[in-house]
């Protein structure tokens, strides 16, 4: 580990301060968005916005570093997401924000595979494991600290976009004076989504239904949050633990899923994952205001069940695909998880118009129902697989496909030794 912390000290703060900017201005719009008397159809096309820009990042940007290189690449989106992070305050109109969300999504996604190819060059096979799990606390812990700063000022005014801007600018700083030579390049080819499909149904259609669970929890929590009436601080809270839940449950989901039938770990969670989220919505209706400690709980909970099950169906993909094609699996599955990312936040938006803020537990609900059904109707289709072909590996939907590819290599490791 100490090893790890050496070589890629400068790449891990930079993520981590990346994330802590991001991670604000997720939170910050929404409550800013209220502030601004945006609609909740609105504030969910911002949203989208994000993960629009985002899928077409992960398209575009390995074509950029080819082009002009990493280290132009890094330099030209990053300077992109501190402008667009001021802009924000300065241009408080939804539609200029879908605009400015999508520029950033997509400046994001390029920064992403740009600094992770730089994280897998800097490890060797035997640290490459314990860098991608520092990858995903120093993610997770970036995205947890974001929303204490949201604290610090009032989201009326401009430091709270300024913050941000800032640790991006700052986050760039490490990197590009620590990291002397520019990786070489490669993505793997990717499978088409017919191979893929034929692989595995339910890891195509369980990645879309969890694209939009994702993209709810992490772009429409705050806006539920201000339509619920929480406070700054509640926001903040709840949100943060949306994440604890997801750091905490990845490996012992993990320990789970390499011991027994992957199918029936996504049955179990994605059940419990409705019934947890459907908690509020039936405290409400029988003895009224739900305690925020009990939100907190269905919030911590809920991150700790998608999180992990992004990481399953990974895994449950691969058992069905030859070593050679793990790596090209990847790019479709992430692609697939974008496009259901892209429809989450309208989907969730809409409904919140309807029927209100329990709106937003509803739609993670109902997609947590129709994994689960899924999975309980593919099990009668097809048998268990007689062996796994590699480890579940811990990941984030946030994570390019370079550190998928990277972390299934690690996975396959010791079905090569």
């Amino acid at each position: 580990m100490l090893i790890v912390l050496r070589n890629a000290w400068a790449l891990l703060l930079g993520i981590m301060l990346l994330m802590l900017g991001n991670g604000m201005q997720g939170t910050l719009l929404g409550i800013r968005g209220n502030l601004e008397h945006f609609t909740t159809l609105q504030m969910s096309f911002v949203m989208s916005a994000y993960f629009l820009g985002f899928l077409f990042g992960s398209r575009m940007a390995p074509d950029m570093i080819r082009r002009v290189g990493h280290v132009r690449v890094f330099a030209a989106l990053g300077s992109m997401i501190s402008a667009v992070l001021i802009m924000y305050a300065v241009a408080p109109n939804w539609i200029a924000w879908v605009v400015m969300r999508v520029l950033i999504g997509f400046s994001f996604s390029g920064v992403y595979i740009t600094a992770e190819s730089w994280l897998n060059s800097a490890s060797t096979n035997e640290t490459r494991g314990q860098a991608l799990s520092l990858y995903l606390i120093m993610q997770m812990v970036g995205i947890i600290m974001a929303q204490i700063l949201l604290n610090v000022g009032d989201p009326s005014g401009f430091i709270l976009f300024v913050i941000p801007s800032i640790l991006v600018s700052l986050a760039f700083t490490p990197i590009l004076l620590t990291v002397s030579q520019a990786p070489a390049f490669e993505l793997t080819k990717p499978l088409s989504f017919r191979r893929l499909y034929e692989a595995s149904p339910l890891g195509c259609v369980g990645m879309f239904l969890l694209g939009g669970v994702f993209s709810a929890q992490f772009g429409m929590a705050s806006v539920w949050g201000t339509q619920a009436g929480l406070s700054v601080k509640e926001i903040s809270i709840f949100v943060a633990f949306i994440y604890v839940g997801g750091l905490v449950l990845q490996y012992p989901i993990g320990w789970f899923s390499d011991r027994m039938d992957r199918r029936g770990l996504v049955l179990g969670l994605s059940a419990m994952g409705a019934a947890v989220l459907m908690l509020p919505i039936v405290w409400s209706a029988f003895a009224g205001q739900v305690p925020f400690v009990v939100l907190v709980m269905v919030g911590a909970l809920g991150g700790g069940i998608s999180n992990p099950l992004y990481s399953l169906l990974v895994a449950y993909v691969n058992d069905y695909l030859d070593n050679s094609d793990m790596a090209a699996a990847s790019a479709g599955l992430i692609f697939i998880n974008g496009l259901g990312a892209i429809t989450g936040p309208v989907i969730t938006g809409w409904i919140m118009a309807q029927v209100g803020p329990n709106g937003f537990f509803l739609f993670m609900a109902v997609l947590f129902a129709v994994l689960s059904g899924y999975t309980a109707w593919r099990m009668t289709q097809r048998r268990m697989t007689p062996e796994s072909h590699g480890a579940y590996t811990p990941m984030t939907p946030n994570s390019s496909v370079v550190a998928v590819e990277a972390a299934l290599e690690r996975a396959e490791e010791p079905l090569r030794d």
